[in-house]
């Protein structure tokens, strides 16, 4: 298949008199699409007491899957000493540990290395801060301490035999002296190959089905995942297409049964098949990518297997449900039921999807199978609401509150059985006994592992009677090269302390509090939300404010930037010099200032300052200098973050300046606008730290040094065009805060922000 064309995506940013384009063009929401917009930045406690309500068994219940969850711990721990070698490794060096992130590191750095003497050179730099010898004896797995002691000899290779588990030292003293070269770095390489064994299934999909019709193995279903990231090109996307469409083929003549809920599945990353699926692109994707989906859910009902959209970040989740709704109403898969969807309880919308997948499936007739998953991306949805100054989070901030969603959210599917086949995918003995327990003598209902983990758990689970004994391995096939996104993911979420895989085999921690009740946990921790993650607007803590920014992945957040913009739509602009006491300058003709994307649409217009108003402009600056830098350092930082304050609020006319006088898109000027908040709150905070007060100086006795900064006088600041409103201000910012007085000049295509800029300095107490 080629790329796309796309002449029905032309932007409508710069058409005069509207900005509904920000708006997509959906169908009238429903109630619940509208639900899951107003969760999307819940307030954490608010919904976890609601969910906490919803999730709440009687007390016999919870006594029973008390019992039968401290009865599949203590199970588990006695079968502890079939832990297989790389459960213990991890356990050995979690992700907790300074070893086990150095480790991850240098298997990341290895990999994107092509140059041995590089790699051996950086191997040598990092591994010495490591104390591998700490590690050696703490672990009563032989496999551990071999590791440990490879790593620490700095890389002899170490590949233990049966008659070498009996004798290690020897051995090993052998193979030292023999060895003379560093092979760290195959020795890190080969760690990651067994990391690579342990989580994937197997390098292509038939080494997996390979793998998977071993005796041992036959007791599971299976539902692969061809190892892939989003794609970032065309090209990337055509090779996971493609990956998928063989994949189909290859396990649908390998696999069938006549159940469709039993049948081998696989699991498609929609992201891994266009290089733009994000929400902004929304009507390109969904023309895409809809018949793309389509092809492979056709070739999945032909073999009789089922196909499961994954779940991705949040900023994709509307996304995803669009393209899934539209193909599962397609009239060519009327009366399959293989087409699935994941859903991650972490999220805060969780909730919404489910009602909103609830109503699609009594609109087209469909069982819909809907795994339930905690979640795989909460670090790194965490951190990017912070960077975009978002006004909350999406999921989630403390575990326990996710594991009280899942809960809550297992009871809503296994309460619409005509609508949902449920797929409860967890490692948690609590949550499996609870599930046991809310489902009953029911059998339409499935539990998930991934491929790797939670082997020892389901090994129990599934000769256990009053359980439910069909589970499916989520299982990942694909390259070395393809692993690291994956396993980065798989280790941060498994290595952590936190993790019940780490934690069940802990014999040091009580059973009690390894099989809690997540809903006594939060019942009792306050405050709900995690006291150590703050919001985003308040990561700097006490020194300053981040920008606040947009949620353009949410509809509710559009509709209201929208109506925001609406105003300035067709606004014109004037600009003239600003001399001192408030003074207007420019006699001259004004001049039209451009839209650069529509130059029949002007924003506005400029008179220039004249050679004459530049000399006086000067000399008044001059003038004026040695008062500003006698007003207190405190009183120059109060008034930047009053401007500061005041761009926040003024953001939608500044976003607008920034659209139309300097063609930027949506994106790029909440970014100009938030950069130039930034500024001002920085050189506020920098005038506290360094010209409140003279600093002591150490000297004689008797004698008193000091040291004290001062403005040095005048400032041109002058600005380019590409960034009209942050660079501007940043230069105006740091020589204000200084205590400089400033003669600003902004690039000749974009005045008209920097005269908005201009006089909301002037407001906050900025004098002019």
């Amino acid at each position: 298949m080629t790329a796309p064309t796309h002449a029905h995506a032309e932007t409508r940013l710069n058409q005069p008199g509207t900005y509904d384009f920000l708006v997509p063009s959906l169908p009238q929401a429903s109630a619940a699409r509208q639900a899951i917009n107003e969760l999307y930045l819940a307030d954490e406690e608010a919904l976890v007491l609601a969910l906490l309500k919803a999730a709440e068994l009687d007390g016999p219940a919870a006594e029973r899957v008390r019992k039968s969850a401290e009865s599949l711990v203590l199970r588990v721990r006695e079968r502890k000493e079939e832990q297989d070698a790389l459960e213990a490794f991890m356990q050995e060096y979690d992700l907790s540990s300074e070893e086990g992130v150095v480790l991850m590191c240098l298997a990341e750095a290895l990999l994107r290395i092509p140059d041995d003497d590089t790699a051996e050179r950086l191997i040598a730099d990092k591994l010495s801060n490591a104390d591998w010898e700490s590690h050696l004896g703490r672990s009563s797995s032989i496999f551990v301490n071999a590791s440990t002691w490879g790593l620490m000899l700095t890389g002899r290779m170490v590949r233990l035999g049966r008659g070498t588990q009996r004798n290690i030292s020897g051995t090993l003293g052998r193979i030292i002296s023999r060895s003379g070269e560093p092979v760290v770095r195959t020795a890190i390489r080969q760690a990651m190959r067994i990391m690579g064994f342990q989580y994937v299934m197997g390098r292509d999909i038939e080494e997996a089905l390979e793998r998977a019709d071993k005796k041992k193995n036959r007791i599971y279903r299976y539902s692969y995942d061809m190892l892939g990231e989003a794609a970032m090109t065309w090209p990337d996307a055509e090779r996971y297409f493609e990956s998928y469409r063989a994949g189909i083929e290859v396990i649908g003549a390998h696999d069938s049964s006549e159940d469709i809920f039993a049948a081998a599945s696989i699991s498609v990353k929609l992201s891994a098949l266009h290089p733009r699926f994000e929400f902004a692109q929304r009507e390109r994707v969904i023309a895409d990518l809809t018949p793309r989906l389509l092809r492979l859910a056709m070739m999945a009902r032909e073999r009789n297997m089922a196909l499961t959209v994954d779940a991705e970040e949040a900023d994709r989740l509307l996304l995803n449900l669009d393209i899934f709704a539209r193909v599962l109403r397609n009239p060519g898969l009327r009366g399959w039921n293989g087409l699935g969807i994941a859903v991650q309880t972490y999220q805060k919308m969780a909730g919404g999807v489910f009602d909103a997948l609830a109503e699609l499936a009594a609109e087209t007739g469909h069982r819909i199978p809907v795994r339930l998953v905690k979640g795989a991306y909460w670090d790194s949805e965490i951190k990017h609401a912070q960077v975009e100054g978002h006004p909350g989070y999406p999921v989630f901030t403390r575990k326990a509150n996710t594991d009280v969603s899942f809960i809550a959210c297992a009871r809503s599917v296994l309460a619409r059985r005509q609508a949902f086949y449920p797929q409860f995918a967890t490692h948690n003995a609590h949550t499996i006994a609870v599930i046991a327990e809310l489902a009953g003598d029911r059998l339409d209902y499935e539990f998930q592992r991934l491929h790797g983990m939670g082997e020892d758990l389901y090994g129990e689970v599934m000769k256990t009677k009053g359980y439910n004994s069909a589970c499916r391995v989520y299982a990942p096939v694909g390259s070395h090269e393809d692993l690291l996104p994956y396993l980065v993911r798989r280790l941060l979420e498994n290595g952590a302390n936190t993790s019940f895989v780490n934690r069940i085999v802990d014999v040091d921690l009580p059973v009690s509090q390894v099989a809690e009740d997540p809903l006594e946990k939060v019942r009792r921790t306050r405050p709900v939300s995690h006291p150590a993650i703050p919001a985003p607007v308040d990561i700097y803590g006490e020194a300053r404010r981040n920008s606040r920014g947009v949620l353009l992945a949410c509809e509710l957040e559009l509709g209201r930037l929208a109506e925001a913009l609406q105003p300035f739509a067709e606004e014109q602009w004037q600009a003239r010099p600003l001399l001192a006491a408030g003074g207007k300058g420019g006699k001259g003709e004004a001049q039209a200032v451009d839209n650069p994307a529509r130059l029949s649409a002007p924003a506005g217009s400029v008179v220039n300052a004249t050679a004459e108003q530049v000399d006086q402009a000067i000399a008044d600056a001059a003038a004026f200098a040695d008062e500003w830098d006698r007003t207190p350092a405190h009183e120059r930082a109060a008034a930047l973050e009053r401007a500061a304050d005041a761009f926040e609020e003024h953001m939608p006319e500044l976003m607008a300046l920034s659209i139309r006088e300097a063609g930027k898109t949506i994106n790029d000027a909440i970014a100009e606008v938030r950069e130039a908040v930034d500024f001002l709150r920085y050189y506020a905070l920098q005038a506290r730290r360094h010209f409140a007060a003279p600093m002591e100086l150490p000297g004689p006795t008797g004698e008193r040094n000091t040291l004290s900064l001062h403005g040095r006088g005048v400032f041109a600041c002058i600005s380019p065009w590409n960034f009209p409103l942050a660079i501007f201000t940043g230069q105006v910012a740091a020589a204000l805060a200084a205590g400089n007085t400033v003669l600003a000049k902004p690039a000749e295509q974009t005045p008209l922000i920097a005269a908005k800029a201009v006089a909301l300095l002037h407001a906050a107490g900025v004098p002019a």
